[in-house]
This record gives C-alpha cells, sequence and structure tokens, in this order.
C-alpha cells in the first residue's frame, strides 16, 4: 500500500520479476478491501497515507480474525515511532527508506516462507532472535500488495 503511485510501480515491478504476484492499493481503506478480496501472503504499508495511515491498517488487519496471520511489513522512513508504533500494532518486517530492490524482494520471500511454515516474527521463532521482527534498510511508502508465487 502506498500513495505514491511511482513507490508502488517500484515494489509491483522488482516483485513480479521475481515471480511474484501483485496488487496495489493507494491507501489504507483500500488495502483493507483488497486484502479481503485477495487473501495475500504479505502486505507492505507504507506509515504515511491518506484515508488511514499504515499503523492503524495494521492493527485493523490484526484485530480482523481472517487477516490475524498475514505477514506486514512497514516499508517506509522507519523513525524510531514508527517502528515502536508498529511492533505495537503487530507489524512483522521493517525496510527503511531508500531501499535496495533485492533487499525488498528478501523480506518478502522470507516473510511468505515464514508464514507458509506457520512462523510469525512477532510470535517466537524466526530470524532476528526469538521471535524478532526483521529489519532490512528498504523502501517506503505504503502499498497493499499480494505477493505469492504466481498463480498460487
Amino acid at each position: 500500500m502506498d500513495d505514491n503511485k511511482v513507490i508502488r510501480q517500484l515494489i509491483r515491478v522488482n516483485l513480479e520479476l521475481e515471480g511474484l504476484e501483485v496488487v496495489t492499493a493507494a491507501d489504507g481503506a483500500e488495502c483493507l478491501d483488497v486484502v479481503h478480496q485477495v487473501r495475500p501472503d504479505v502486505v507492505t504499508l507504507d506509515v504515511v497515507m491518506p484515508r488511514l495511515d499504515g499503523i492503524r491498517t495494521a492493527a485493523r488487519l490484526r484485530a480482523d480474525p481472517r487477516t490475524r496471520e498475514v505477514p506486514l511489513a512497514i516499508i517506509s522512513a522507519c523513525t524510531q515511532y514508527e517502528v515502536e508504533a508498529g511492533l505495537e500494532a503487530g507489524v512483522d518486517a521493517f525496510l527503511a527508506k531508500p531501499f535496495d530492490p533485492v533487499e525488498l524482494v528478501g523480506m518478502v520471500r522470507q516473510l511468505i516462507e515464514r508464514e507458509r511454515s506457520g512462523e510469525r516474527p512477532g510470535s517466537g521463532g524466526g530470524a532476528g532472535g526469538g521471535g524478532a521482527p526483521a529489519f532490512g534498510s528498504v523502501l517506503g511508502a505504503g502499498e497493499a500488495e499480494r505477493a505469492g508465487s504466481a498463480g498460487g
């Protein structure tokens, strides 16, 4: 999810080049609609968004039994506030702008693998020691994305 069209395209192109299917949204409210329709493997979120910001979107996704287990990543400036608020909302990974596309793809693939193995970063187990969220130095700006193997 990202309100910046260029960032959405950048995320989309880099993930699609790796064989992942991507669906985007321009803000948190649209993201919630898309996530309920598409059932993504991973959702990336920008923090600063119109209508519904990324932190509140993450909290709503975690509160809904249908989306509670979907891995969530913040792609933003990743200030101390954003990280603390993201952790409180149940975010699994953080990537800071500017980003390296290789790190974006690696983060998304890692979240997909954790989800498929039944392991959520914030719920114990996983890399980062005892369930700590994953951190990287990537992009920022929200965008609801479906990232999964093409056709599944």
